[in-house]
């Protein structure tokens, strides 16, 4: 009987009854819950991310920076909630830590208070970084805090962009004010050197009038040298002056302490006695002219009344005993007396002294008269005379009316006398201040001529360095101006461009080839082989990997092989088709390549059944352990999942000698794209394995068509 008849019985068999029925369903069906159903259930877990409860923790106060208010945290939570990462939220500190504790939250994020103010500080002179607190728990679940992760590190990067944008749009608006103020210090430099200029020429000027008033100070002086002496004379004359008045005032006073009591108490006699004078001078005056008529008689009778007395004289009381004259001898020229007769008698001894008296007295009025008749004989001795005495006269009368307050006119002059004598003192003591001042006026301009032979010398040292200035100046403008057109002035436009491109200069460009559009598209190549694995191994569970029939009527091996592994195949092909229905019409698999992946899905369902068969054929009931075994080396060595480089090295070494690495590798691209080398490599690949796998089944098939002890006593039974 040929294979595929021998294969269509066996099929056959799952026709009778409902519970045969029922297993072939289930078996139909079983790939579905390791492929469509698993893969299903993680189809697209990143595309759910919002619903994943997260704390969210603002506790950012804000700050200013430059006049401005920063509020990163209020930023950063509004674009967290406009994005569809996780389902932020909002709550306390002490909540978020005990939602975290207790899986009300998987994880929390926590902006702290002073994450504004240390992002603004990076605007003055210090440097800050933001920190963003995350808090994850494994407990709850490790895949959660790995995708956290990279949620986080994205939200940093954007954080930390926005902050960098903002600091380099301050730059660039630095680098417009620098371009500004280098421009105006330019200008500045320039009206420097103009400055300059004109400072120069002042200095010039300067030195000029400098010269000319040194040579006024060597002339003041020497002007303050003569004054200097002038003023030691008017002290030295003040002083004399002060020294004289001094006395004088001592004088006056001490003659007023005198005469000021005796004129209190005579003032109407001294007015009365000038009164008196008056009266007389006047009436001299009156007689003037009788006294020139009778001057001469009078002056010749005084002489002869002399002589006369003086022949008495000396006739009554003798001559001196020495033969002296007799005192009061009447002068040569007067007459002589007549000589006394020698008889006469003598005077007596006590009138002898009033007639000496008496002869005195006479030839006194005789020169008197004399000398009166000698200026009356004169030219113009009368008119002086009348002139004096008219004079006498006034004054007299003067006197007379000022008699009444001589007293008062006395305190008067005496005050007037001190107060002359203290302004004569005053005067001195100005005249040595004065002395004094133009000596210190003498040594401060001697001061002053050196001062300004000093500053005539910086004066001229001024003047050069105001040229080298000015050179200085014109240097510096220039390079100011060079300066100004290399600093870059922006604009609006042009600094938000230039702080965008700086805050984020490295752009990731990413380009993915045959990306896969979801998480289930991705894993898919993984889950396929492993449910056409499971629905190969159970199917051997139902179907004996080598057909009793068969072995009982003598077919060949190779036949008894082909008559087990053909109704596997043929339930394998549904089950791959079923899956991939389900896979594309129920969950929303896209294949970039439909019939291409059914065709190599077939050949891996062929592969899958020949080689399960043979473990089952050749090891009996440990057969099935064995084929679980090998499931769990295929999947961990894969590279399902993570890169088989990342497997240790026992996974790594083992990856090149299993079948399902080989499908893994075509499926994804015949799935989502790509060169089809994998997929040549993995029929050929495929296509050995089924065909070692055949043979060696065939090669039990006949062994086993010989009864054994083994066989019909079993060590194991399943």
């Amino acid at each position: 009987m040929r294979s595929p008849r021998l294969a269509a019985l066996e099929l056959r068999r799952f026709g009778r009854g409902r519970l045969p029925r029922a297993a072939l369903v289930a078996l139909l069906l079983l790939p579905l819950l390791y492929g469509a159903l698993y893969l299903w259930s993680f189809w697209d877990p990143y595309g759910r991310l919002d619903k994943i409860p997260v704390a969210l923790v603002n506790e950012d106060t804000g700050a200013k920076a430059k006049g401005q208010e920063v509020d990163a945290g209020r930023q950063i939570v509004r674009g967290l909630r406009d994005s569809d990462t996780f389902d932020w939220q909002e709550t306390d500190a002490r909540h978020a830590r005990e939602g975290v504790e207790d899986g009300t939250y998987y994880l929390s994020l926590t902006l702290p208070a002073d994450l504004s103010s240390r992002i603004a500080s990076n605007a003055g002179d210090t440097t800050g970084t933001g920190t963003l607190d995350v808090r994850t728990n494994d407990a709850n679940n490790y895949i959660v805090g790995q995708i956290s992760r990279t949620v986080f590190s994205e939200v940093r990067a954007a954080a930390s962009t926005r902050a960098t944008r903002a600091y380099l749009d301050r730059v660039f608006v630095s680098f417009s004010d620098l371009h500004d103020r280098t421009l105006k210090a330019a200008g500045g430099a320039d009206q420097l050197k103009d400055g300059s200029d004109e400072a120069g020429s002042g200095a010039r000027k300067l030195v000029s009038g400098l010269a000319d008033a040194r040579d006024g100070g060597d002339a003041l002086v020497h002007g303050l040298g003569t004054l200097d002496a002038g003023a030691a004379d008017l002290a030295d004359g003040a002083g004399t002056v002060a020294e004289g008045t001094r006395e004088l005032a001592g004088k006056v006073n001490k003659a007023a302490d005198t005469l000021g009591p005796f004129l209190r108490e005579n003032q109407k006699s001294l007015g009365d006695a000038a009164g008196l004078v008056a009266d007389g001078a006047g009436t001299v005056r009156a007689h003037l002219g009788d006294l020139v008529r009778t001057a001469p008689e009078a002056a010749r009778r005084a002489r002869t009344a002399s002589a006369t007395l003086d022949k008495v004289y000396a006739e009554q009381c003798g001559a001196d005993r020495a033969g002296s004259p007799a005192p009061g001898a009447a002068p040569s020229g007067a007459p002589s007396p007549a000589a006394t007769p020698s008889g006469s008698p003598a005077a007596p001894a006590a009138a002898c002294p009033a007639l000496a008296q008496a002869k005195d007295a006479a030839a006194q009025v005789a020169t008197l008269s004399g000398d009166l008749d000698t200026l009356i004989g004169e030219r113009g001795g009368v008119q002086g005379l009348d002139q004096d005495l008219a004079t006498l006269e006034t004054r007299a009368r003067a006197l007379q009316k000022e008699a009444p307050h001589l007293s008062d006119d006395l305190g008067t002059a005496v005050a007037r006398i001190k107060a002359l004598d203290k302004g004569a003192r005053r005067v001195a003591d100005g005249a040595d201040r004065l002395r004094t001042g133009i000596g210190t006026a003498r040594t401060g301009a001697t001061t002053l001529d050196d001062g300004l032979g000093a500053l005539h010398g910086g004066a001229g040292g001024l003047s050069a360095g105001l040229h080298r200035l000015s050179d200085g100046s014109g240097t510096l403008a220039s390079g100011l101006h060079e300066g100004a057109g290399k600093i870059p002035d922006y604009g609006d436009d042009d600094r938000a461009a230039h702080a965008d491109a700086m805050a984020d200069p490295v752009r990731l460009a990413s380009r993915d080839l045959h990306k896969a559009p979801n998480y289930g598209t991705g894993f898919a190549p993984y889950f396929i082989p492993l449910a056409l694995w499971v629905g190969a191994m159970v199917a051997y569970m139902l179907i004996a990997p080598l057909n009793r029939r068969a072995l009982a009527t003598g077919t060949t091996a190779p036949r008894a092989a082909l008559a087990s592994w053909l109704p596997v195949v043929a339930l394998g092909f549904a089950q791959a088709g079923a899956l991939m229905a389900v896979l594309h019409w129920g969950i929303g698999l896209d294949l970039e390549r439909p019939v291409a992946t059914i065709a190599f899905l077939f050949l891996v369902t062929a592969c899958f059944a020949a080689l399960v068969q043979w473990l089952n054929a050749q090891f009996g009931a440990a057969g099935r352990i064995l084929v679980l075994a090998l499931l769990m080396l295929q999947l961990t060595s894969a590279g399902g999942t993570y890169p088989v480089e990342t497997s240790p090295a026992f996974f790594h070494a083992l990856h090149p000698f299993l079948p399902m690495s080989y499908v893994v590798e075509a499926l994804r691209r015949l799935v989502t794209g790509g060169g089809l080398g994998p997929v040549w490599e993995g029929c050929a690949v495929l296509g050995a394995f089924t065909l070692g796998a055949l043979a060696l089944t065939a090669w039990r098939a006949r062994r086993a068509q010989v009864w054994t002890v083994e066989r019909l006593h079993p060590e194991l039974s399943l």
